[in-house]
């Protein structure tokens, strides 16, 4: 339970953990807050807009819903665009138990009926995506709406806990579409740390690096190969829906992951010997790995 921060703080947190910040017209006095009450706050609510040029939108909402539909918009490349501050139209009603289970910062319980206003004790952000799976969350992407959720809580003094979907607070929602347990598993591992700049933006003349992995042959994906890449590839697989993990995924390339990409592989049409499990170039330049920015490998591959 805290005060929300002032429009002011709310900046210099975000600034401190690295957030690149876009503020928008009178996003400081952009509010509902005749409409209720705006605090105590208890935690960051993370949504994804189901679909795409959103900041008129985030700001403004719909004859139904009016704006301002969360605190701040995240877009592809990772800026954080604030339109609003207070209380806004991002939660709606949801579940007085999780409620609970966030402000003790205690694992989340199941979704129970919509019963307690959402609006008045959440940051919203809105994270730009259309939600179906299919569209990837760049990791310039991710890393923001890491930072951003690690800035809230470095301030408040919460944990990862405090971090939560909109598909976790009620049965009426499905966003944001990636793992919230891998993003509170980022989130807690940044607060074990000190603040740290993001990657400088690339300078004149410089090349922008590929939004996604390169394919780096068939041949790397043997069993017991360990690489931060294979823990991507298999995120991505869980975002598909084609995950078939007991734990994980990890960065050690073993059965599960073959099993995971080999229903992907069947996703897109694949049978037989050509659903093996075994990334090739096709099949893996559909998935669209984010890169991570780490070593690009290069290699030969087939299917």
């Amino acid at each position: 339970m805290a005060a929300p921060l002032s429009a002011d703080a709310l900046v210099r947190a975000l600034r401190g953990e690295g957030v690149r910040v876009a503020e928008h017209g009178d996003w400081k006095t952009h509010n509902r807050n005749h409409k209720g009450p705006w605090g105590p706050v208890h935690g960051v609510m993370l949504h994804h807009t189901a679909g795409v040029d959103s900041l008129a939108l985030c700001r403004d909402g719909i004859p139904s819903l009016p704006g301002p539909l969360c605190v701040g918009l995240l877009t592809k490349d990772g800026t954080v665009h604030l339109v609003g501050h207070g209380r806004t139209n991002h939660a709606g009603n949801g579940s007085a138990a999780v409620l609970e289970a966030v402000r003790a910062e205690r694992p989340l319980p199941a979704r129970g009926p919509d019963t307690v206003d959402g609006n008045a004790r959440f940051y919203g952000f809105e994270i730009e995506n259309l939600g179906n799976g299919r569209d990837p969350y760049p990791a310039a992407q991710l890393d923001a709406a890491e930072r951003l959720s690690a800035a809230l809580c470095r301030a408040h003094g919460w944990s990862a806990r405090s971090v939560v979907a909109h598909k976790e607070w009620t049965r009426r929602k499905v966003d944001p579409s990636f793992s919230m347990s891998l993003m509170r598993d980022r989130v807690s591992a940044r607060l074990r740390s000190k603040p740290a700049p993001p990657a400088p933006p690339p300078g004149p003349g410089t090349p922008p690096e590929p939004a996604y992995e390169t394919f780096p042959g068939a041949a790397f994906f043997v069993p017991g190969r360990s690489s931060p890449l294979i823990t991507s590839v298999g995120r991505r697989l869980v975002a598909e829906g084609c995950g078939r993990y007991d734990v994980g995924p990890g960065p050690v390339w073993g059965a599960a992951d073959n099993r995971s990409y080999a229903a992907w592989q069947r996703k897109l049409g694949y049978r037989g010997a050509d659903a093996d499990g075994i990334p090739g170039r096709a099949s893996w330049e559909r998935l669209r790995v984010p890169r991570t920015g780490g070593t690009v490998l290069t290699g030969g591959g087939a299917a």
